[in-house]
């Protein structure tokens, strides 16, 4: 005599909402890595066909197309653009300073910098993007 019916019902694992959490997800992911270097000034450096890359501890200037001054992404105006530089190069014990400026300055504007880093005895590297 056999009570027990012939149909069994099996595991069930419901995965329909499973693409709403990944597309979730995906969604956070996105706008918290936008969000991760808020400090990034806008440049648009010139191109060039071969390329070194620096080591990481070096002292960094930028300059933007509105003739905005950065040292190590902190603003600093042209008239106080001598003692940091020599502060911070002092301070990471370099005599060099990697330049990144925007393509659409002028000779004039990277002469003017390079000026205060000859008073200075530093070196300066121009920055560029790597040509395609």
């Amino acid at each position: 005599m056999n009570l027990r019916g012939k149909h069994k019902e099996g595991a069930e694992v419901f995965t329909d909402s499973l693409n709403d959490i990944m597309f979730f997800l995906l969604l956070f992911f996105i706008i918290i890595s936008t969000l991760v270097n808020p400090n990034v000034i806008n440049l648009d450096p010139p191109s060039s066909k071969t390329t070194n890359t620096a080591t990481k501890g070096t002292v960094t200037l930028a300059v933007d197309a509105q003739h905005n001054f950065y040292i190590n992404n902190l603003p600093v105006s042209f008239d106080q653009l001598e003692p940091v530089l020599l502060a911070e190069t002092q301070a990471k014990n370099t005599s060099s300073v990697i330049l990144f400026m925007d393509k659409t300055l002028s000779v004039q504007d990277v002469a003017d910098v390079m000026q205060v880093g000859a008073k200075l005895k530093i070196k300066f590297a121009l920055s560029v993007n790597p040509s395609k």
